[in-house]
C-alpha cells in the first residue's frame, strides 16, 4: 500500500482507519506502523482529524495489535512460529530471540525500535509464559512514547513521511537509544532540581 492510498484510506474511514491499520499490522498488513502512525500525526496537521482523538486511536491501535500477538503466543504457543516460518521471517525471529535471551524484558522496550522484531517480540514473550502484567508495563509505556514520536513526526514534518520512513528502518534502534538517553537525562535533571 503506497502513502496517497493510506491518506485516503485514511480521509475516507477517519480515526477508525488508523487504529484498524495497526491493529492489523500484527498479521503482515503490508505498510509499515511507522508510517501509518506518521501518518495520523500528518492528518491531524491537515485538520482532516482531530490530534487527540487520532492520536489515542493510533496509540490504541499500536497497543492492542501487539497485545494480539501477545494473546495468540500464549494461546496458540508455537504454532505461531511454525507459521513464521512459513512466512520467510526466520531471520526476524532469531533476531527477535537473541534480543529476548540478551536482554530480557527490555526486550519488549528495543523491539519497538526494529520493524518486523516489534511484532514477533509478543508472540515469544507469550509463548515463554510472561505475565500480562508485565508485558504491559513494558510494553505500553513504551508503545506510548513510540507513538507519540512518530505521530509527532507525522504532524511536523508530514511532507517527509516516506523518506522518514526509510530512515527509521535504517536507524530505528539508534533512534530508539537517542530518544531513551533524552528520557534518561530529563528524568535525573528533574530529579536532581526536585
Amino acid at each position: 500500500m503506497e502513502l496517497h492510498e493510506l491518506l485516503s484510506y485514511i480521509q475516507h474511514y477517519g480515526y477508525g482507519a488508523l487504529f484498524f491499520c495497526l491493529w492489523l499490522g500484527i498479521v503482515g498488513m503490508p505498510i509499515p506502523d511507522e508510517m501509518i502512525v506518521m501518518s495520523g500525526g500528518l492528518v491531524s496537521s491537515m485538520h482532516i482529524l482531530m490530534p487527540i482523538p487520532a492520536f489515542l486511536l493510533t496509540y490504541f491501535g499500536v497497543v492492542s495489535g501487539l497485545s494480539l500477538g501477545y494473546i495468540l503466543g500464549k494461546t496458540v504457543g508455537s504454532k505461531i512460529l511454525d507459521a513464521l516460518m512459513k512466512k520467510k521471517k526466520e531471520k526476524y525471529l532469531w533476531k527477535s530471540q537473541a534480543l529476548l535471551e540478551r536482554y530480557g524484558h527490555y526486550a519488549l522496550v528495543i523491539s519497538y525500535f526494529i520493524p518486523v522484531v516489534r511484532h514477533i517480540i509478543p508472540y515469544l514473550v507469550g509463548i515463554n509464559n510472561m505475565s500480562f502484567k508485565t508485558y504491559a508495563l513494558y510494553s505500553y509505556m513504551t508503545g506510548f512514547v513510540w507513538t507519540l514520536l512518530y505521530f509527532m513526526l507525522g504532524y511536523m514534518f508530514g511532507g517527509n513521511i516516506e523518506r522518514i520512513v526509510a530512515l527509521t528502518t535504517k536507524y530505528g534502534l539508534f533512534l530508539g537509544i537517542v530518544v531513551a538517553a533524552a528520557c534518561g537525562v530529563y528524568y535525573i535533571g528533574r530529579e536532581v532540581k526536585g
